[in-house]
């Protein structure tokens, strides 16, 4: 792998043999950013797909989930020295032509963590989990789920810490260990495509949402108190 731009895309994939090379494709024809695909322990030919289309693999040995997967990018990512990190999914909803405009307000230093926000293609259950998670956390934040970002260096350094790995901290904790550190966090509104296949791992049932919404509630309250103790060194150390 070439590590000569300061700008890379981590796409945490877990059994996505089907969309990983034709997103991978779609980004090199976009973009000439570095490219990794996490491989989340799956048990069909997403890696061999990957390595195929020409991204970086990282496999893990074992299922440990879409967050696990994504710090895994991001800590390889600190130890390469990239200054900017972008998040896309592996199902063939974010749409790399948007990846510019996310961006941009890192370059500009307007912001430290830009979302790429579309809030209408919440369902009902999504639509009710960011609703109820607005009013309980106060995260000023339309799209909470959205796994399209992008980070600058010092969100990342926070986000690769012992700190960050707490808990499931895919969408929710993020945010809210984001704001914890006062890093900026905007919003961009981006287009999304449908799944290209299969349904989301978290809102495809309500009882999936409801153990989705039951972590995040607990997250939320330890949050506030003991489980994350405020630090003078808000990026801290990757151990």
């Amino acid at each position: 792998m070439n590590f000569l731009s300061d700008t890379v895309v981590v796409i945490p994939a877990w059994n996505e043999e089907k969309t990983i090379k034709g997103i991978i494709h779609q980004i090199r024809a976009t973009t000439t950013y570095d490219i990794i695909v996490v491989d989340d322990a799956s048990t069909d030919h997403t890696a061999e797909e990957a390595m195929v289309a020409g991204a970086h693999v990282l496999p893990l040995a074992f299922n440990l989930g879409a967050w696990v997967a994504t710090q895994t990018g991001i800590r390889y990512a600190v130890k390469k020295r990239y200054k900017y990190l972008i998040t896309m999914d592996a199902d063939g909803q974010h749409l790399p032509t948007a990846i510019p405009g996310l961006l941009k307000p890192l370059w500009d230093g307007a912001a430290d963590v830009v979302i790429g926000s579309c809030v209408k293609r919440g369902s009902r259950a999504r639509m009710l989990a960011w609703s109820f998670f607005r009013r309980l956390t106060g995260l000023d934040i339309n799209d909470l789920t959205s796994g399209f970002k992008a980070y600058n260096l010092q969100a990342l350094l926070l986000l690769a810490t012992n700190q960050a790995s707490l808990l499931e901290y895919q969408d929710i904790g993020v945010l809210l260990l984001l704001r914890r550190a006062k890093m900026r966090i905007m919003e961009v509104e981006v287009p999304m495509c449908p799944r290209e296949s299969g349904s989301s791992k978290i809102f495809g049932s309500w009882i999936k949402v409801g153990q989705y919404m039951l972590l995040n509630i607990i997250l939320s309250l330890s949050h506030a108190t003991f489980f994350f103790p405020r630090s003078n060194n808000s990026a801290g150390e990757i151990e």
